[in-house]
Formats: C-alpha cells, structure tokens, sequence
C-alpha cells in the first residue's frame, strides 16, 4: 500500500479554513435578517439550520469517504466519472460549475454593495444605468473590477499562497462573528424573540422580477423548512475542498475529514448567531428589508449592533463586525474562485468540455480556466444587486443536483470497487450512502415544486434549466475530441493526478 502522508504541500488547516472561509463568507452579516424574514422569526432560522446540519453532514460524510479514495480535481464530478460514466459526471460536473460560477458573480457584487453602505458617496448621483430596479454605478463597477483582478493574480500564485490570505481572513471573520454574538447576549433579552413565528408582517425576497413577496411558509414547520431552498448556497464552501485535494500535503484522510468538520461548523455558526441576534434586538424590526420601511441597512448585523449600544462602543462594534463580514466575501470569494478553475480543469482532463481548460504552466497553475473565472468575475459589478436572490436560489439548486449524484456514487463505488484503497470509511457505510442520496433527491424535487416552503422560484427554475441545457449543448458540441475514445481512457484522464500522487509517495 502506497503511503499518501508524505507529499509537502496544503495542510488539513489550511484546507479547513480554505472550506469554513468559504462557507461562512459574508451571508452572516448582510443575509441573517432576511432568514429571520424568509423563516418566520430567528428561532425557526436557526432551528432551520439545525436541520440542515442533519442533512449536510451526511453528504458531507460521503465527501469525507471520497476526497482520500480519489484524491483529484473535479469532486463530485470525479466521483460520477469513476462510479458511472462521463454523461453522469457531465451532469454532475456541470451543475456544480454553475453554482461554483454563480457564487464569483455574487460576491463580485456584494463587495460594490457593501461598500456602497459604507461609504455612500460610492452610490451617489444617478446611476449609469438599473438591473432588475437596481443602479449600477461607475465608482462601484471600477471597485468590482479592480478586486476581480487582484483575486485573479493571487491565484496565479497558487493554492499554497491564495490560502495563506484564506487563513488570516478565516480567523477574522470568526473573531467577529463571536463578538458580535456575546456582545448580543449582554444586552438582549428573550423577549425579543417573540412572536416565535410570525410571517403576517414580514415581507420575504422573492425573484428579482417579482420584488418583495409574502412568505411561502404558513407555520412553524414550514418555516424551519424554508432555510432549505437557500442553504445550499450558502453552505457550498466545502465544495472547495476536493478541488484542491491534489495539492494536500500530510494525512490525506485529515483533508477528508475537513469536509465534514467545515459543514457543521459553519451550521453551528450560523444557528448561533440567529438566535444570538434575534435575542438582541426585536427580530420584526431587525428582519424587516428596508425598502419597505425598516431601519436596518445593511450590513444588517452591523447597523443592529451600532443601535443596539449606542456611542462609541457601538461604532466600534459596528466597524468590527463590517470588517468581518468582508473578511468572509473575500474567503468565499477567494475560495471558489481557486475552485471553480480547478473544477473545469478536471473537467477538460476528461474530454467534457474544450482541452485547453486542462492545460497548467510549468507551477501547475490552470491558467486558461483561471482566465475564464476572471472573466465571469467581472460580470457581476455590471449586473448589480438585483440579481442576487435568484443567483442564490439557481446555485443552491445546482449544488443540490451535484452533491446527489455524488452520494449515489458513493453507493455504486461500494459495490463496484469494493477494493478500492478508502484511507476513511465513513460511519454507516452505504446505508449513510442512500440516506444522503434520499433526502437530497428530496430536497431537489422540493425546489421545483410550488406552493411548498422550499421553492426556489420561477426565474431561479428558468435559470436552472437555461444553464443545463447550455451543458448538454457544449457537450454535444465537443463529442468530436470524445470519438474514439474509450471510456477507461477517459477514466485516465481525469485520474492522472491521482496516480502521480501515488507516484511520488
């Protein structure tokens, strides 16, 4: 048996900061009060995150079993390929590429936006034009783009060097978060936590076309199930893991184990800090969007805090949690950036989209992919802010999709390759396997459906759909570098990395 613990290279910290930082990002402080708005109050939310721990941590726990087994870029993408057949991984690959580039966008925006509250000279004047009802401005734009680059040239470094700045940022992000939970706790009271449940009052956002909606959850039940239909993106980050597993240096079985480490955390984190801030200050009056009469602009935590204590010190804690909340844009930003490159190399490695995605300089940095990360980067400080609920929802979606087909593969691995090396085996073996692919059939079957607290929307569905169809094309259009190929070359292509790493053990 090879011993895999030697390679120098990423350490099982840096990766879990690499996945926490990713996951956490800046939801927690721009987002919280729209999950108290969408759920029906922060105690539902939090619960909702609860339970979306139970269904994590076993697809988590599928990860944690097949990060190690098959240490190379592509996840789940990888996982389907060797459990199926390169249409299955395609499927896989794709949809986790659309939630991976959705997410670049995204944060793309959300920093103009942020800052846009912080300093509203950024947002002064008229804008160069709206998106979905949204301004866009010149001053927030040229911030986008100037950031977008910066990311990209710290990736050509490398994932060592990108997850230096992961760390530091990680610890950061964490440190707020935890101040701005106690300093809550000090001066809250539980009875701002009433009404438990309470949509009557409370306007959710719904799509981009649609504005602000009433709640699609009519009890408590629906309520704590109603953080599913957004969960999923903003629980994502782990994905970044195993794209950057080639890379691990140490106990590779640790790296797997930093998957279900992160999931959970972060859950935690996000459960904690919902109740936290509903028991700071009047949840109705927090989760309340502005634009339709509240006071708490965002970044919503932050502004709560400034008035919760008043003075200096809630100038301080207002600063202090805003700068932690950049902190996680830049890891979740930082992260899937890394990611989504590595992702479409390991795609190209097998035959699934344009070869020259596969290629690495001579520092085994995809610079070709990289390039088309940057590019869709650059994309979201000219689309604006109006598009973010439905990026959110079609993300999620895409994510779902993905992290099925890797628990089904999961499943047929077992039974297939019952001898393949598995440096960790996880609890429960392929029963955990079908419970993970259940309840995430489920949980896709529900975003599709209306009427149930789980819909995604209209728009986000069309998107879903649009960018699917986009893959099958692209997949239909590149079967010429697949002719003649056999399946088990195909197999090899996408493996080769793996094979080098045992190479080198």
């Amino acid at each position: 048996m090879s011993n895999q613990g030697e390679k120098k290279g990423v350490s099982a910290l840096d990766f879990f900061c690499l996945g926490f930082g990713a996951i956490v990002g800046v939801g927690w402080a721009v987002s919280i009060n729209s999950w108290m708005s969408d759920c029906g109050g922060p105690v539902p939310a939090g619960i909702g995150y609860i339970v979306a721990l139970v269904m994590m941590v076993p697809i988590a726990l599928c990860y944690c079993e097949l990060v190690p087994a098959l240490p190379v870029a592509g996840g789940g993408m990888a996982f389907a390929f060797r459990a199926f057949n390169d249409k299955v991984a395609v499927i896989s690959g794709w949809a986790a590429f659309g939630g991976f580039i959705s997410i670049i966008p995204w944060e793309a925006i959300q920093i103009t936006d942020v800052l846009g509250y912080l300093i509203p000279s950024l947002t002064a004047g008229d804008p160069l034009y709206t998106v979905y009802g949204t301004g866009v401005h010149l001053t927030t734009i040229i911030i986008g783009v100037i950031c977008s680059l910066l990311l990209f040239a710290l990736n050509m470094r490398g994932l060592a060097s990108a997850t230096v700045l992961q760390k530091i940022l990680c610890f950061v992000l964490v440190g707020a978060g935890i101040l701005g939970a106690v300093a809550s706790l000090i001066k809250g009271d539980a009875s701002n936590w009433q009404p438990i449940y309470d949509t009557t009052n409370s306007l959710v956002y719904g799509s981009a076309a649609d504005g602000y909606v009433e709640a699609t959850n009519s009890n408590m039940i629906g309520g704590i199930l109603a953080i599913l239909s957004t969960a999923p993106f903003f629980l994502a980050g782990f994905e970044t893991i195993p794209q950057g597993v080639e890379d691990a240096g140490g106990d590779i079985k640790s790296v797997g184990k930093t998957v279900v480490l992160s999931v959970a955390l972060a859950c935690i984190f996000y459960a904690i800090l919902l109740f936290c801030f509903g028991y700071a200050w009047p949840w109705l009056e927090f989760a309340q969007p502005t634009a339709v009469g509240g006071e708490m602009t965002n970044p919503a935590a932050a502004t709560m805090l400034r008035m919760l204590y008043g003075g200096a010190a809630g100038e301080v804690l207002y600063w202090i949690i805003t700068i932690g909340a950049l902190a996680g844009l830049f890891t979740t930003w930082n992260g899937f950036f890394m990611a989504s490159a590595l992702l479409l190399m390991g795609m190209a490695r097998g035959r699934l989209m344009p070869r020259i995605f596969a290629r690495q300089n001579k520092n085994g940095i995809p610079v070709p992919a990289l390039l088309v990360c940057l590019i869709l980067s650059l994309i979201g400080p000219f689309a604006g802010a109006g598009i973010i609920g439905d990026l959110t929802c079609f993300s999620g979606a895409a994510f779902v999709l993905s992290w099925m087909l890797t628990s089904f593969s999961l499943v047929r691995l077992r039974k297939t390759e019952p001898d393949l090396e598995r440096p960790y085996k996880i609890p429960g073996g392929i029963g955990m396997g079908y419970f993970a692919s259940i309840v995430s059939a489920v949980v896709f079957v529900l975003l599709f459906v209306p009427g149930n607290p789980v819909y995604m929307g209209k728009l986000a569905i069309i998107m879903f759909i649009g960018w699917m169809v986009i893959g099958l094309i692209l997949y239909l259009a590149s079967s010429g570098q697949r002719r003649g190929v056999s399946q088990a070359e195909l197999k090899d292509g996408v493996f080769h990395g793996m094979e080098e790493r045992k190479h080198q053990a």
